[in-house]
Parts: structure tokens; C-alpha cells; sequence
């Protein structure tokens, strides 16, 4: 049967939008962009700055000294949805345009940001900027110039030509299918979000690039209920690209994963505890990786002489089965940039290759201190913010073992279907991480489902124990923090095992 849901006209959700929260409305244009859903200019407003004008910026940002400096246009416009117990809670637009303006030399990193693109606010953040450098030897900046870089990000349909009916509609196919699913679902929550990021790029290597990227993400929690025992579950999508994201994954099937698992946990017992064998199934299972292994592969910990993997290249850190790669240039992904923040191609960085180390993942400033080439990992949240190296779809590279070989020759075990929170030292690589979907394994069988579970262990641990790696290579997208910034990411994996991880639970 059919649940009732609390239908609501356009004009009067965008009226409760605006009186539920907001976010910041620069131009009374913009907003009306917005509203009526017209094509938006190429990069978006705030961003049409005279490249005169930005040779002028990176000029003044060098006038004390200095090796190196950009300027970074921004413009973002969002919107929010969220969908609990069959009702619309909130809808949130947002605007939100700025610029950065950055000098580097030697170790040392001057910057300063203004919230009004205009030619007075860039030379005064340029001013501000250059102080770091003062007194020191300068460059002479080239002029910028237009350039070219591969994409890897297609859209079908824009997400500034949909219009609000077809957002709505999406959520109540999502709230329906959850609760569809069995009785004992007792509760859906709809999160939908999307975003149109326009940025400009120059420096003073005459760089100038400018693009617009959108970003959709879909998430869908449900509650099970069976009248002794709760499970709450979360299952989300997330692309760059336009809203057709849906016609390759329908939102029925999101929600019916999320709602398998509320059912499928709750005849979960208490974990045991104990030194054991676990197999990790493909897909997001590889955000152990992303955090105990990417991190302290990023290069700014490198360059301070920190870290598992520092002063390794070229050594044996892994077993051979171990191959794992940093990929932005894969279409669509959460993780997927063209270019990084800095301008630099995206590109595939294999990492260690059958468990040796290759390389680190840089930045301009990281490239240039450990004498590396650029790998396109320059991120940064905003403009309010400076680049870092950050990860983009980092993934364990497939392995000829069938995952079912894998599973019936593991005689006992735990068997992860799902990670949720967790903590990771990026130093050290030491984590923690909680199973929100696991089994025990029984004579090379899942069995029962287990709660309380947790993961310890270390980076080299982990990688110099996998002895197994399936063919099934799959992805999840995540949010990915560092140094008080979030990125987008995608974390990936096949099936894979692990001899002898400690896991943590409330029985022995």
C-alpha cells in the first residue's frame, strides 16, 4: 500500500526554502537564476574577471619576492533537500563566490581570500599575500594565457535546466521503494544535494583555465525495527555529472540497499573478539585503504620527513598481491577533477605496484620540495582555503581470486560487508575503523550477522598480510577530511582477505 507523502507545490516549497535557511544570497541576478532554472553562463557569474586584470593581481602578489603565485575564482550554487518520515523537512540554496590569492617560497605559503571578486579586493589580497615573501629573490610572472586540459566529465542533462518537480520526485520514488521493502522498515530519510562549481585558474607560469563541474549526491537511510533490536543503514551515490546520474542508478535501488541491510542486521549478535581472518567485500570496504595507506602516501607529510611510507620508493612495503592507484581522469566519479586546484591534468598515479612503492601524490608546493613531478592532487574546499595533496579515486587494483574461492577457503573469520566512522593517525597509519555490516565466517561460510565489530590495526599491517584479492573491483563515494578541509572522493575495492587483523567486539 501506498504511503502517504506530504506533497508540496513548487512555489510554495521554494517559499519554505527560503524561510527554512538560506545559505547566502549574493545578487538579487543570481537568485533569480536560480529560481527559474535558466542556463547559467559557461563558469558561472562573479567569474568573467579581465585576464589583464589577473596579470595584474599575480604581478602585485610577486612585487616582494617570491617563486611562484596563482589567483583562484570560485563560484558554487547548491541545493539541499532533505526527506524524513515521508515528509519534506528543509530546502537549502546556496551562493557562495570568492577568490584566493596565494604566494609561494621555499617552505613558506602566504595567502589571503576576499568574498567580492573585484579588482580592488584581488590586488589587496595579492598585498596581503606577498608579505610572506618580502626581501626575498622574485620571478618574473609570464603572462597568462589560455590552455588546454582533457576532460573527463560529460552532462547530459544540466542541473541548472531541472526543474524542482523532478528533484521532489525522485525522493518520494526513493521514500516509497524503502518502505516498500518489508513492514519492519519503520523510518526513510531522503538526502539529496547538488552543486555547480565554477572556478578560474591563473599563475605565474601564464597558466588560465576555467571550467564548471557539477556534483550530485544522493543518500538514503533507513531504520529497521523489529520490535527487540534497531539497524540504521545508509546507502549513497554520488556523480559529476548531470541529473541522467539517475537513469544509471534508479533511486528504487538505492533505497532497497539501504533497507536490505536495516532487515538483514537485526538478528545481529555481539562480535566476538580476537586476532582473525577477515574478508573485506568490494566496494566502499575501500575507504580502510583510502585512510590508512592514502593518507600517509600524500606528499605534504613526505616533504616534513614523517610517515610510514617516507624515504621508500622503490622498496617492498607490500605483498605482491597489492597493487593500489590514485585515478582522477575515471568518468564521472565522486573523485573525478580534470585538473586539480592548482591546474595540473588530472591523471592515473599507480602508487605501488605489487607491493612495491612507486611514488607519493603531490601538489605544486610538496612537487618542488621533494623534487617530483606534479600529480595532479592539488585540492583545496574553497577559495577560502589553500591547496593541499588530496586523494581523488583511489582504489586496490583487481586480483585473479574468485571472490567465492576467497570466502570457502577461509575457515573462520569475520566477513565486512560495511564500514561506517572510524579514526586513522595519517601519520603512523594506525586506525580503528566500526563494521555497520558484518558476518561471522563458519567452515568457509556467511553466516551469522554480527554488531560491535571493529577493525585495529596498522597501514603495514593490513598490506603486509592481504594474501587474496578478487576480480570484482567496485566503488563508493565518500567525503574525505584532512587539515580542517573535505574533499570529494571515491574509495574502491575487490574482494579481498586479510590473515590475522585484530578485531574488537564484546565477546571472546
Amino acid at each position: 500500500m501506498k504511503k502517504p507523502v506530504r506533497t508540496i507545490p513548487r512555489r510554495k516549497f521554494l517559499e519554505m526554502s527560503m524561510k527554512g535557511g538560506l545559505l547566502v544570497a549574493a545578487t538579487p541576478a543570481l537568485m533569480n537564476q536560480l529560481i527559474s532554472c535558466s542556463p547559467a553562463v559557461n563558469g558561472g557569474p562573479g567569474l568573467d574577471t579581465d585576464k589583464s586584470v589577473l596579470d595584474k593581481v599575480i604581478a602585485k602578489a610577486l612585487a616582494q619576492g617570491g617563486e611562484f603565485a596563482d589567483v583562484y575564482l570560485e563560484n558554487r550554487i547548491s541545493r539541499q533537500i532533505i526527506m524524513e518520515e515521508s515528509l519534506f523537512r528543509s530546502g537549502l540554496y546556496g551562493i557562495r563566490q570568492g577568490a584566493g590569492v596565494r604566494v609561494v617560497v621555499g617552505d613558506k605559503t602566504g595567502f589571503a581570500y576576499t568574498d567580492e571578486i573585484t579588482e580592488e579586493n584581488l590586488m589587496r589580497a595579492a598585498e596581503v599575500a606577498s608579505y610572506i615573501a618580502r626581501n626575498t629573490d622574485t620571478i618574473t610572472p609570464v603572462n597568462i594565457a589560455g590552455a588546454e586540459r582533457e576532460s573527463f566529465i560529460t552532462v547530459e542533462q544540466p542541473l541548472n535546466q531541472i526543474a524542482d518537480e523532478r528533484r521532489i520526485e525522485i525522493m518520494e520514488r526513493a521514500n516509497q521503494a524503502a518502505m516498500d521493502y518489508d513492514p519492519r522498515i519503520r523510518m526513510a530519510k531522503i538526502d539529496y544535494y547538488d552543486q555547480t562549481r565554477g572556478r578560474v585558474i591563473a599563475n605565474s607560469e601564464g597558466l588560465y583555465l576555467r571550467d564548471e563541474l557539477p556534483l550530485m549526491f544522493f543518500i538514503v537511510e533507513t531504520m529497521g525495527d523489529d520490535g527487540t533490536n534497531r539497524h540504521m543503514s545508509r546507502e549513497r551515490i554520488s556523480e559529476h555529472a548531470g541529473f541522467e546520474m539517475f537513469e544509471r542508478n534508479t533511486p528504487e535501488s538505492v533505497a532497497r540497499r539501504a533497507a536490505r541491510e536495516s532487515i538483514a542486521m537485526l538478528g545481529a549478535e555481539d562480535a566476538p573478539a580476537g586476532m582473525m581472518d577477515v574478508v573485506m567485500e568490494n566496494g566502499w570496504g575501500g575507504v580502510l585503504i583510502h585512510e590508512a595507506v592514502g593518507h600517509p602516501l600524500e606528499a605534504d607529510n613526505i616533504a616534513r620527513g614523517i610517515g610510514a611510507f617516507t624515504g621508500k620508493v622503490g622498496q617492498k612495503v607490500a605483498t605482491e598481491h597489492f597493487t593500489m592507484v590514485d585515478d582522477g581522469t575515471i568518468p564521472h566519479m565522486r573523485g573525478t577533477i580534470n585538473y586539480d586546484d592548482e591546474g595540473t591534468q588530472a591523471q592515473r598515479n599507480v602508487l605501488i605496484e605489487n607491493g612495491v612503492l612507486l611514488g607519493y601524490m603531490t601538489d605544486i608546493l610538496s612537487a618542488n620540495q621533494l623534487d617530483m613531478k606534479r600529480t595532479g592532487n592539488g585540492r583545496r574546499e574553497t577559495f577560502r582555503h589553500i591547496p593541499i595533496p588530496r586523494m581523488t579515486n583511489t582504489f586496490i587494483e583487481n586480483g585473479n581470486d574468485k571472490p567465492a574461492d576467497i570466502l570457502a577457503s577461509t575457515k573462520s573469520g569475520l566477513y565486512v560487508q560495511s564500514l561506517s566512522g572510524g579514526s586513522v593517525n595519517p601519520v603512523t597509519g594506525v586506525f580503528n575503523f566500526t563494521c555497520r555490516e558484518a558476518y561471522l565466517i563458519e567452515n568457509g561460510k556467511k553466516t551469522t550477522p554480527v554488531k560491535g565489530a571493529t577493525l585495529i590495526g596498522s597501514c603495514m599491517g593490513v598490506i603486509s598480510n592481504i594474501d587474496a584479492v578478487g576480480d570484482d573491483l567496485d566503488f563508493g563515494p565518500g567525503i574525505c577530511g584532512k587539515g580542517g578541509q573535505s574533499a570529494e572522493v571515491t574509495a574502491g575495492q575487490p574482494t579481498l582477505r586479510i590473515r590475522g587483523i585484530n578485531v574488537g567486539g564484546s565477546r571472546v
